[in-house]
């Protein structure tokens, strides 16, 4: 994370607001001159700046999480010196990547995808980059991060209905995942591209993609429980009631290993948020208490910085449904 990357990140949140640099300088009581500097990346930002901004984003926090390495100059003249000389990646330089990405994925919860897009396109174009330039005994947990990154990407092209480009990228995160060994992130691209078929309403691609997370050797038993959950919503939706409540079943023999802390690569996977998919399937088998049961359960127990996140515009215009009906 470069002062430039966090400048563009809140540009584009508050461009997202309707909100004007001189507005906002206005709102924060700050110069605008100063300001100016700040969010093009010529000057770095005071805790104080990072603070307001937040908490005029209503962030709740993951923005002044995202800045936190800009507050370290150690961090930042290390990053830049391993992007420039790849030879001399090691472990701290690993984990400050590590922790600019899960900030940026706790940051599109809070602000959404169009805002933190730009940045995170930069950042997983550098450290593919890098990763292809560097080698020695780091470079298995930097090629981690990286499928990750790109899983990331493609997860925010998902979101904004960029399908296409969604697509190419959760191809290369499975590629990079491989190339990594890691199953959660094998099965949580995979995840991902059933999201999109969900989205385009295509129930058998649905099942296909979301059976295949849940088969993934290495995959998490949270993971594997919310690919069971939603594969049964795809074969509801094709009308095998037969094969969705086996799915069902399965997805209940996992509970109790799924409510172990999940992945930090699948981090909101947990019980609260399992019944988000539960009332998903039970909506598509017609059991329509059930599923407003599992929905406004699920959705009132997300955190504060999920709340209102855009991803939860399905489950929200699912409970409508299921109250309705």
């Amino acid at each position: 994370m470069t002062g430039g990357d966090f400048g563009l990140t809140v540009r584009q949140a508050l461009r997202e607001r309707k909100i004007s640099m001189r507005a906002a300088a206005r709102m924060l009581s700050y110069d605008h001159a100063f300001l100016s500097r700040v969010l093009s990346g010529k000057q770095l930002p005071s805790p104080q700046l990072v603070q307001a901004l937040d908490n005029l984003l209503g962030a709740e926090g993951t923005l002044v999480e995202l800045a936190a390495p800009l507050s370290d100059p150690d961090v930042v003249d290390r990053v830049e010196r391993v992007v420039a000389q790849p030879s001399r990646l090691d472990a701290r330089t690993v984990g400050a990547l590590a922790d600019v990405l899960a900030a940026q994925r706790r940051l599109d919860d809070a602000v959404g995808p169009t805002a933190v897009l730009p940045a995170t396109q930069a950042q997983a174009s550098t450290v593919r980059s890098l990763l292809r330039s560097s080698g020695g005994p780091h470079r298995g947990a930097l090629a981690d991060v990286v499928a990750e990154w790109v899983q990331f990407e493609g997860w925010l092209h998902a979101s904004a209905r960029s399908d296409a480009r969604a697509l190419i990228l959760l191809d290369e995160a499975v590629e990079l995942a491989d190339e990594a060994e890691s199953g959660t992130l094998v099965a949580q691209a995979l995840n991902f591209r059933g999201y999109v078929a969900r989205q385009r309403e295509q129930p058998r691609a649905v099942t296909r993609w979301f059976s295949a997370a849940y088969h993934t050797p290495g995959a998490h038993p949270a993971q594997r429980m919310g690919d069971a959950t939603q594969a049964a919503h795809g074969y509801a939706e094709l009308g095998h009631t037969d094969e969705a409540r086996r799915m069902l079943d399965e997805a209940a023999n996992l509970a109790d290993a799924a409510a172990d802390q999940p992945p930090g690569t699948a981090y909101w996977l947990t019980p609260t948020f399992q019944r988000l998919s539960l009332g998903l399937a039970h909506l598509g088998l017609g059991e329509h208490a059930d599923a407003a049961e599992h929905l406004r359960a699920g959705l009132s127990g997300l955190p504060a910085d999920q709340q209102r996140a855009e991803w939860t515009g399905e489950y929200r215009d699912a409970l409508e449904v299921a109250e309705a009906a």
